[in-house]
């Protein structure tokens, strides 16, 4: 499942006509549960690209992606180059589920916790990822639970892969701390509403 790596299928994903029912969709999840969804809408398409673009596509592995939601971020990653069966989606929402499972059906889907990777990941990798992807709402977790969720992922992935956040706030949601990681962040991605910025964190190379 996770070992093939052919050429992604450029057909037409049904995401766009799905827009104005996925925000629907979200909004009314997030009135339910706003720190489990942490956003009002989906990402727009100028911030998944944004994301997607720190994902090289000819790295060998599988790629993680926490917190899909409706998959705006999954369908850019594949526009990127990215063959869906490669792709790695945990999403503890069972309707999101349901709707990913519709829309990428070669894709792993897991319903679990993604702040605990290694229990909802175990028995399910048989290689190091590549990259992971993340829209969790990271703000509304303590510290401690960012750090972790952060050297969990690193420890999993390939040494030079990426851990790709996005997040509203002009602060980090994880803060830089050169012994251990760089992070960097993207220019405001300003035709999102709301602006967003993305911040790419690397394991620091060991001499």
């Amino acid at each position: 499942m996770l070992q093939s790596f052919q050429r992604p299928s450029h057909r037409k994903l049904p995401l766009g006509k799905d827009r104005f029912k996925d925000e629907a969709q979200f909004l009314r999840l997030w009135l339910e549960r706003p720190l489990a969804i942490g956003a009002v809408m989906p990402s727009g398409k100028a911030l998944a690209r944004t994301m997607a673009s720190y994902v090289d596509p000819r790295i060998p592995g599988p790629i993680l992606e926490l917190g899909p939601g409706t998959g705006p971020v999954t369908d850019a990653l594949i526009r990127r180059g990215v063959a869906q069966d490669r792709l790695v989606l945990i999403e503890f929402n069972p309707e999101f589920c349901q709707l990913l499972k519709r829309r990428f059906p070669k894709a792993t889907i897991i319903q679990g916790d993604a702040y605990d990777l290694k229990e909802t990941l175990s028995g399910i990798l048989t290689e190091q990822p590549a990259a992971t992807v993340s829209s969790l709402p990271l703000f509304t977790k303590p510290m401690d639970q960012r750090l972790d969720l952060l050297e969990t992922a690193q420890a999993m992935m390939h040494p030079d892969a990426p851990f790709i956040q996005f997040t509203y706030a002009v602060v980090p949601p994880i803060p830089a701390r050169s012994e251990l990681y760089d992070a960097r962040g993207s220019n405001r991605v300003w035709r999102n509403l709301p602006p967003a910025r993305v911040w790419v964190y690397n394991k620091v190379k060991t001499p």
